[in-house]
């Protein structure tokens, strides 16, 4: 019996693709991949899950609150520096905390997902 033990790909459906690709290249400092799917942009991955932003298949305006529940982490080394180079370019919904897994903050994408910032020195 096989076991799906790892996660292999997240999307987020966003409203504005090029909007969304510009924040995640330009402050996240995401690479987009070589291919993306038509209507999505897929980034290059150095480990674990696959990351993309997707138009969407379902009615973004039909809820006030995109991904409600769901938390998203993306490993970031320096998170102090990180955060004051994206200073102005992103929502912060939460400063610098300490966490069992290390130092956190949070911030918003442009249709107000929230992102886990955690300091790693494996980023």
């Amino acid at each position: 019996m096989s076991l799906a033990t790892q996660l292999g790909f997240i999307s987020l459906q966003v409203s504005d693709l090029d909007a969304s690709r510009q924040f995640y290249t330009d402050v996240l400092n995401f690479q987009p991949a070589p291919q993306s799917p038509p209507d999505a942009c897929v980034f290059v991955t150095q480990r674990g899950a696959s990351f993309a932003i997707r138009k969407p298949l379902v009615d973004l305006q039909a809820t006030d609150k995109l991904g409600w529940g769901v938390g998203l982490w993306f490993a970031v080394p320096e998170l102090d520096a990180f955060l004051q180079r994206i200073e102005g370019k992103a929502t912060l919904v939460r400063g610098v905390q300490p966490s069992p897994f290390g130092n956190t903050a949070i911030i918003a994408d442009p249709d107000g997902y929230w992102l886990t910032l955690q300091e790693s020195k494996a980023a």
